[in-house]
């Protein structure tokens, strides 16, 4: 009978490695040491890869290892924010020796506690929950059986593990944008009421126009959608007794301005002579609209960085806490605004023309 081979053991794997026996336990179950030098960290991977080492089933489950899985919950599939977002979480995951799994999670196909139970049962080992709402179902079953989690973009009140953007100040840099270009009336798309970023987005929105003295600043309210979008523009367009006609809007995301182009020609207007539009999340379908879109670019790959960092910090015994991504939204200037009455001026009068993906502020 042939001799059966050795079976590589921890020690062996220490051993070739020049590290200790705990060094290794920690480098190959995931564990984000701050002690742990990246090269060490690769060379142990090295050296068990080398020796075919692989650890006992059972020591494993004595030493309560993670299945190194999260699942990330977002609203829709179909919104191309969630897109930049999962694969920022998807990357970073990769890097700290975890597998990001996705989910839908949206009205009619809601998440429920069969995704605490994943977490409960070992099945995964946190939650990325990016579209939580009020009145969630998830929300509930969070507060009484916590299982390792944060909030993405969409923050939770008091729950004190959300990680966001800054929201506000990307209302501020669309209107200070075009108030410098001369519009005095902008119309604002929010999305729908009760998702924090949109109240954000809106609120901010109405204290910075308050601030600069706009003579109206009209806000409509729909889905993050072409067709939320297109619904709103279209009440911001009908004309009003208590305002002046909207010169330029503004939208809470990239869908939405794309539904607020088709109300604009509907309208018989053209973008950017008779209405300018700026739109929130900068994606690269926004440089080859026409005219080429004028957005607000958020910092969604490093959100979803962020994201996979706290929950994995909090999956190692660290205590929760919110996290405020540092990078601030910058305005990338194509060829949908303009200053207001700038018929024929043939685009974005002062902006340097009006092709690919311009500049940025």
């Amino acid at each position: 009978m042939a001799e059966q081979p050795v079976r590589a053991r921890l020690v062996d794997v220490a051993r070739e490695a020049g590290v200790s026996k705990a060094t290794v336990s920690k480098v190959l179950n995931g564990r984000q040491d701050l002690s742990v030098r990246p090269e060490t960290r690769q060379r142990v991977h090295e050296v068990a890869a080398a020796l075919g080492y692989r650890p006992h089933s059972g020591a494993r489950a004595l030493a309560g290892a993670s299945t190194h899985a999260l699942a990330l919950l977002v609203p829709a599939l179909n919104n191309p924010t969630y897109v930049t977002i999962s694969r920022g979480a998807y990357q970073r995951a990769r890097e700290l020796g975890y597998l990001s799994l996705l989910a839908e999670d949206f009205d009619g196909q809601e998440a429920d506690d069969t995704f605490n139970d994943l977490v409960k049962e070992g099945r995964v080992d946190g939650l990325l929950i990016a579209s939580a709402r009020p009145n969630h179902p998830l929300l509930e079953t969070l507060s009484r059986n916590p299982v390792p989690h944060v909030f993405l973009n969409r923050a939770v009140k008091d729950s004190g593990r959300n990680v966001t953007m800054d929201v506000a100040r990307s209302s501020i840099t669309a209107l200070d944008h075009l108030h410098a270009l001369g519009h005095r009336v902008i119309g604002h798309i929010a999305g729908p009421s009760g998702i924090t970023p949109s109240e954000d987005r809106r609120d901010a929105f109405l204290r910075h126009a308050a601030a600069l003295g706009l003579v109206a600043a009209p806000v409509a309210s729909g889905d993050f959608t072409e067709e939320g979008g297109a619904c709103a523009a279209r009440e911001l367009l009908t004309p009003a007794e208590d305002r002046p006609q909207v010169t330029a809007l503004y939208t809470s995301s990239l869908a939405q301005a794309i539904g607020a182009t088709r109300a604009i020609h509907e309208r018989g207007l053209r973008i950017p002579e008779d209405i300018s539009l700026v739109g929130n999340d900068d994606l690269p379908v926004a440089g080859y609209l026409t005219p080429p879109l004028t957005t607000v670019a958020m910092p969604l790959h490093e959100l979803g960085t962020a994201a996979v960092d706290a929950l994995v910090a909090e999956i190692q015994g660290k205590p929760p806490g919110d996290v405020v991504v540092p990078t601030e939204p910058r305005l990338v200037l194509r060829g949908s605004t303009a200053r207001p009455g700038a018929r024929g001026s043939g685009g974005a009068v002062g902006l340097g023309g009006s092709g690919g993906s311009g500049g940025s502020a």
